[in-house]
């Protein structure tokens, strides 16, 4: 029941909803707490803390989730300030940027502070994409191996990732049409902005965005990392920009991608779970058979933590590069049989270019 009041919470954050918990019995808050860690939505919890109807919490376990709340609003403030900053040290130097994921999706949140930060991701053409890792290597304090056109690298007290594309690497059909997203918004002008402080920043146009918040969570599903924060980001988006979506553009798109059952099965979590209004999430379809792969998709997204956090506490320890992936491994194997039951022909059809491109890197001793 803690698992069923603790989603009630992300709801209740997520749309400002009252909610009554005494229907879960008694509930553990600390366990509460661990899942909204392991999700990375403890400032969500905490804004749905604030939307209970029917129970006192108790004040110890409210002030542990005020003040981690406080914490990541302040984190959230300075993140701003640094991207801001950041850009415009940028566009001095003649590079131009599309800001991706992260601090942009965050604007689409009824409290944009009291959503987890992560890294700052920045998405460039090709010439932008070598003029970014010259400049930015030169700032700092540590850069990771380049792993296609993607390279991390340590700023301060910021993970900042430059990213020439926006590739999932799950199959080519898939990357062509990214690619296709991608020339629309460098080529097309297809862009919104944030206006972050004094700076504006620019995101991509909510079309192009949709697609690229949709595929980036399937690449984290297949491959093992997929969190609730990232369909909370994709719930608040289609929100936000629900009167403006070119629904037979986006149909369109995952037809092309063959990525329409995906789509239906994470359009029925989003409103059996996270209480995403059915009526405003295009082509969803409330049937039995999406609500059976729904629940399948929750199971794992409780199971495996953002971004893989219950597997990275589980490996912890495991210091050999060959170690971790012996582990990485055995997770995929199980992650295939899991996902074969809920896309078994997508499942098939990904599977060898995980393996593949997981052993590629694995020899360039990256990952």
């Amino acid at each position: 029941m803690n698992q069923d009041a603790f989603l009630a919470l992300v709801r209740a954050g997520l749309w400002e909803k009252d909610i009554r918990l005494s229907i879960y019995g008694e509930i553990d808050y600390q366990i509460i707490y661990k899942l909204a860690e392991e999700q990375s939505v403890v400032g969500l919890v905490a804004a749905g803390l604030e939307h209970i109807q029917d129970v006192k919490v108790p004040k110890e376990d409210a002030l542990q989730f005020v003040g981690r709340a406080l914490q990541i609003e302040q984190r959230n403030i300075e993140m701003n300030s640094f991207i801001s900053a950041l850009v415009e040290k940028m566009r001095k130097a003649g590079i131009y940027t599309i800001l991706i994921k992260g601090q942009g999706i965050a604007q689409c949140y009824e409290k944009p502070f009291w959503r987890s930060c992560g890294d700052v991701d920045l998405l460039l053409s090709e010439d932008n994409y070598s003029k970014a890792q010259v400049f930015l290597n030169a700032l700092a304090e540590s850069v990771e191996k380049e792993s296609g056109k993607h390279q991390g690298m340590t700023i301060g007290s910021w993970i900042v990732e430059i990213h020439g594309d926006q590739h999932c690497g799950l199959s080519a059909r898939m990357d062509k049409r990214i690619d296709d997203v991608q020339r629309e918004i460098f080529y097309g002008g297809n862009v919104r902005s944030w206006m972050n402080g004094k700076t504006t920043v620019f995101l991509p146009s909510p079309d192009n965005d949709i697609l690229l918040i949709f595929t980036h969570f399937l690449k984290h599903f297949y491959k093992g990392g997929l969190g609730m924060r990232q369909i909370c980001d994709w719930c608040r988006l289609l929100w936000t920009f629900r009167f403006m979506i070119d629904k037979a553009l986006l149909e369109e798109r995952l037809m092309k991608m063959n990525l329409m059952s995906e789509w239906k099965a994470f359009a029925a979590y989003a409103v059996e779970y996270i209480g995403m209004p059915a009526e405003e999430i295009p082509l969803y379809e409330a049937t039995d058979r999406w609500r059976r792969k729904a629940k399948r998709i929750n199971a794992f997204i409780m199971s495996v933590g953002n971004m893989g956090h219950n597997r990275e506490m589980n490996c912890r320890g495991r210091r050999s590069f060959i170690g971790r992936k012996v582990v990485s491994f055995n997770w995929r194997m199980a992650d295939f049989l899991n996902h074969a039951l809920i896309f078994p022909l997508d499942t098939l059809r990904f599977f060898p270019t995980i393996v593949y491109n997981g052993l590629r890197l694995a020899t360039k001793g990256i990952g």
